[in-house]
């Protein structure tokens, strides 16, 4: 029966922890140390309001009442843990979603070896590289497991209904080789001996099992819930086909853990324009998951869900529970001094939704890892304080000002035929590389500013520019990777043209270290902009990831400035301030994040303090004079102008983020 104090369903979490509880079986004292009063009053206190708590973890141990015998074996025999910990935690208010692993499962591997997915070579699908070496084994959805967990699942929707949410982890595609995915490939009409085929299958596989589970959860959810069940692992790229199966949206991304900080602005631009609720997981290891014995600095987590915040996101910080039970008070400051400032930043922020002008078009096959061209287009406009998200080339583009399509981003009929109606619906277009190139190899575009698009010759180049700020006129600058060659139309900006250098670079002729010097410009554009189109032959965003020039962020801004001459947002301010606007029904919100990671160990960008804003001018796009302009959440009075367009206002702060809120009717 649900606790009087039980959360409402219908409100989605905004500050959760993921309370990871993978207890290998030769532990013994498991919830030894668990007070249910203690535990709930440690996440009230940290400002949480749902906690993410485990029926079944990687060992594939159960940690409630039940006559199952996978039921952990450390665990007092009249303790029921997951029923105390909800129990324990709707007293207080706070959300008990139920996480349950899946393709990771210990006790059924050493059960069941033959429910183990293996390759063509029949080796068997572990995260260790030696029999020997601790790792964990990779189950086979096509095999009788599917209806083992099922089962384990149906156990904990009957015996805890209704739930808050079920999240099930460890949820990719899988191929295999096993009797069961074989047959299952031959009923479908596939080849097993075909690789392409067997990750088709591995895919097929996976969207059937999250529709029947998904099925199973649904039935124990309250109707109004919020939340519903998650499947952990899948990329949020294949989001558009997989929505069905989900009422929300979780984003796993420890940048600490191998995701990075570049992770979460792409993916969270990605997730954004899908519509539904959707939170972010960082946590508070040093590293990744299973550090516990480690904690980040506070600067570093503050940042994190800062980050979170300013993309329209919830915050979700991950922890492991000691096997005792007992959730340790070094862990829950940390937490509660972060969720504390975003607590406060919250009214400031309700019924709020995400403002953009600019689609960054991707293709969801590149995945939540898209590569050089795409991350490098992330930051860059990033950095040049676009408001943007990214879309997948069949999204709705009509609500966007500009479209930018970078390198690797193919420009197919469905596509081309798309950017030509919205650029004669008045958009704007920036095409860069290969995008300028149509699937049949003409121009993908009509209108372009330039002509006679054909691929150049292998060799370095030097970008000459004009007419862009931060550039120096007469420094030709290095052009790395391969290009287009293109002559300008009559009438186009030229924002920078080619540059050869005196000869190609070989073992038999060449000069200096690196590259020959570079001799006069030439003919042969590189930017040009004309009639609400930018044409950039030469891969700028891919470049600008892997070598950092910024004539490159330079170039690409020029540009879009000609597309877009009044921006939604302008703001000064170290390149590495992160920008965001957000509207509510009485006020336009800036957030201002600045942090500046720092590559201190041979893998791990590091935070350790708020970079400080001194006088940093901030002008946002409004018709009418605001009421009022502060600070938040520090309620600080800001001095403004009003121009007839933009608001200005100049800002000081050392707290790494703040919020800009501009109130008016």
């Amino acid at each position: 029966m649900p606790h009087r104090n039980a959360p409402d369903p219908r409100r989605f979490p905004r500050r959760t922890v993921h309370l990871d509880f993978h207890t290998g079986p030769d532990i013994p004292d498991v919830g030894r140390d668990f007070d249910p009063a203690a535990f709930a009053r440690t996440f009230r206190d940290a400002h949480v309001d749902s906690v993410t708590v485990f029926a079944k973890c990687h060992h594939g141990h159960l940690y409630h009442g039940t006559d199952r015998p996978e039921r952990h074996p450390g665990l007092a025999p009249d303790l029921d843990l997951l029923a105390e910990q909800i129990d324990a935690l709707h007293s207080v208010g706070i959300r008990a979603p139920i996480y349950l692993s899946l393709q990771v499962d210990e006790y059924a591997a050493r059960e069941h070896p033959e429910w183990i997915a293996h390759g063509e070579d029949l080796k068997l699908t572990r995260w260790a590289t030696s029999a020997f070496d601790p790792g964990w084994n990779i189950l086979d959805m096509s095999s009788p497991y599917a209806d083992y967990f099922a089962d384990q699942l149906d156990e904990v929707l009957r015996r805890f209904a209704p739930v808050d949410g079920i999240f099930v982890d460890m949820c990719w595609d899988q191929p295999s080789a096993s009797r069961w995915a074989v047959d299952g490939m031959r009923r479908e009409g596939l080849d097993p001996a075909d690789a392409d085929h067997r990750a088709r299958y591995a895919t097929l596989v996976a969207r059937r099992y999250m529709a029947r589970y998904t099925a199973m959860v649904e039935q124990a959810l309250p109707e109004d819930s919020a939340m519903g069940v998650w499947f952990n692992g899948r990329p949020k790229t294949g989001l558009p086909e997989e929505r069905r199966f989900l009422r929300h949206v979780e984003v796993e991304g420890l940048p600490t853990g191998g995701w990075g900080y570049a992770f979460l602005p792409y993916v969270a631009r990605f997730v954004r324009p899908l519509g539904l609720p959707a939170l972010s997981h960082t946590g508070r290891f040093h590293e990744s998951w299973g550090d516990n014995a480690a904690l980040k600095p506070r600067a570093a987590l503050l940042y994190e869900c800062g980050q979170i915040l300013s993309h329209g996101l919830t915050s979700g910080v991950g922890d492991v529970l000691h096997p005792r039970g007992a959730p340790s008070p070094a862990v829950y400051e940390l937490i509660g001094s972060v969720y504390e400032h975003i607590a406060k930043c919250e009214p400031f922020l309700d019924g709020g939704r995400t403002v953009t002008e600019v689609a960054l078009v991707t293709d969801p096959r590149l995945g939540d890892n898209p590569g050089a061209s795409i991350i490098g287009a992330v930051r860059a406009l990033q950095q040049l304080r676009v408001q943007f998200d990214v879309v997948p080339p069949g999204a709705d583009l009509s609500g966007y000002r500009a479209v930018v399509v970078p390198e690797t981003t193919e420009v197919d009929d469905a596509l081309a035929e798309r950017l030509y109606a919205y650029r004669r619906a008045g958009g704007a277009v920036l095409l860069v590389g290969p995008a300028l190139l149509g699937s049949g190899g003409g121009p993908s575009l009509p209108g372009l500013p330039v002509e006679g698009l054909a691929p150049a010759p292998p060799g370095e180049v030097f970008l000459a520019c004009r007419g862009v700020p931060g550039v120096r006129e007469d420094f030709p600058v290095i052009s790395h990777g391969s290009r287009l060659t293109a002559r300008p139309r009559p009438g186009a900006e030229v924002l920078a043209r080619v540059a050869e250098p005196y000869f190609p670079r070989a073992w038999d002729r060449f000069c200096g270290h690196s590259y020959t010097p570079p001799a006069d410009p030439t003919d042969e554009v590189a930017v040009a902009v004309g009639d609400g189109v930018a044409a950039v032959t030469v891969p700028l965003c891919e470049s600008f990831h892997e070598h950092g020039i910024e004539t490159y962020r330079h170039l690409l801004g020029a540009a879009l400035d000609r597309l877009l001459p009044d921006p939604l947002l302008r703001a000064g301010g170290p390149v590495h301030l992160e920008t965001s606007v957000v509207r509510t029904g009485t006020s336009t919100v800036v957030h201002l994040l600045s942090f500046a990671p720092v590559r201190e160990t041979p893998r791990l960008d590091l935070v350790h303090d708020p970079f400080p804003l001194v006088d940093v001018p901030v002008s946002v796009r409004l018709a009418a004079p605001p009421r009022s302009v502060r600070l938040q959440p520090a309620g600080q009075e800001l001095a403004w102008q009003h121009d007839g367009r933009y608001v200005h206002t100049r800002v000081t702060t050392l707290d790494g983020h703040a919020m800009v809120v501009v109130e008016h009717d």
